[in-house]
């Protein structure tokens, strides 16, 4: 008979860093990118510069933070730039037309719910691939933004309300970043503290499983794609607020910052694992660079060429 042992216990500091190795590898390269940028440029570091980097990070961490609930499920979602300008030009036309920003506000936040409703129903089930549903939906949502506004800027005049919320600040600090930040929390909240998280996380790791334990599979997969387009509305609302117009061209190559961020940070493209923390680094991360590299002065476009990058290491 063979004779059988314990594992032997192994030190906390490397079962925690064995544990969190991609959080923790985010961590390490978005203070890396501080460091290295405070040191080729002393703007870097100024406050109204790190205020700004957190401002225009707030949409995409939105996001973000909904797209990390639908990489979770082993689905994705590649319409969400779309849904932002749809949005975006949608509330400027409104507003245009007189009507009144918070009424306006809550329609856009029911027209993004309407629009991951719509693709989580075919995606949930009609059984069609969510890359699918959402690169339809990527075509479909820009080319309504398009028609809409005919290719131009429509302005937004007169709203004080409305531009607070992407110009405004509270006790210094942009309202953008708050309202993130709040989103953020209560991502961590849902993942962490709740049952619907942690219905998110079984349906990602094992869909039929969760299924025959009595789980809501189908809805649960369904809701990440509402919970994604009421995101979206709110980030293309912010965008509109900051820059007091919308237009169809907002939020081009959105999604591949958003994606970007939530690989970074740790949740598995493959379902069952979620990191709001690394979402939350890596979408700083990524903020960091754009900014850093306009500040030393190489071209803007060159960001992309960097995000790409970083998807591939990442998932390497």
């Amino acid at each position: 008979m063979s004779a059988y042992s314990e594992r032997a216990k192994g030190s906390p500091l490397a079962d925690f860093v064995a544990e969190n190795a991609q959080v923790l590898s985010i961590a390490v390269f978005f203070l890396a990118c501080m460091l290295l940028f405070s040191v080729l440029t002393p703007t870097f570091l100024t406050a109204g510069n790190l205020l700004n980097i957190v401002r225009q990070a707030a949409p995409v961490l939105i996001v973000a933070v909904a797209m990390t609930l639908v990489i979770t499920t082993a689905g994705i979602d590649l319409s969400v730039g779309s849904t932002v300008a749809l949005v975006n030009a949608v509330a400027a036309i409104a507003l245009a037309a007189g009507l009144d920003w918070i009424t306006v506000v809550v329609l856009m936040l029911v027209l993004g719910g309407v629009i991951g409703a719509v693709q989580g129903w075919f995606i949930a089930y009609q059984g069609i691939p969510a890359f699918i549903v959402t690169l339809a939906g990527l075509s479909i949502l820009r080319g309504y933004a398009l028609y809409l506004t005919e290719g131009y800027s429509i302005p937004i005049k007169d709203v004080p309300g409305f531009f607070w919320l992407g110009r405004g600040t509270l006790a210094g600090f942009p309202v953008p970043a708050l309202i993130s930040v709040l989103v953020a929390i209560l991502g961590f909240v849902v993942m962490l503290r709740t049952r619907y998280g942690r219905q998110v996380v079984a349906v990602g790791s094992n869909m039929e499983a969760a299924r025959r334990v009595g789980m809501p599979a189908l809805w649960t997969v369904a809701s990440v794609y509402i919970v994604s387009g009421v995101a979206c509305a709110m980030a293309g609302l912010l965008i509109a607020a900051r820059l007091g117009s919308g237009s169809s061209n907002a939020a081009v190559g959105f999604e591949l910052q958003v994606i970007a961020a939530v690989v970074l940070g740790g949740t598995s493209l493959m379902g069952g694992k979620a990191s709001m923390l690394g979402t939350v680094l890596g979408t700083m991360t990524i903020a960091v660079i754009g900014n850093g590299l306009i500040l030393v002065h190489i071209s803007p476009f060159f960001t992309q060429i960097v995000t790409g990058t970083i998807i591939l290491l990442a998932i390497w």
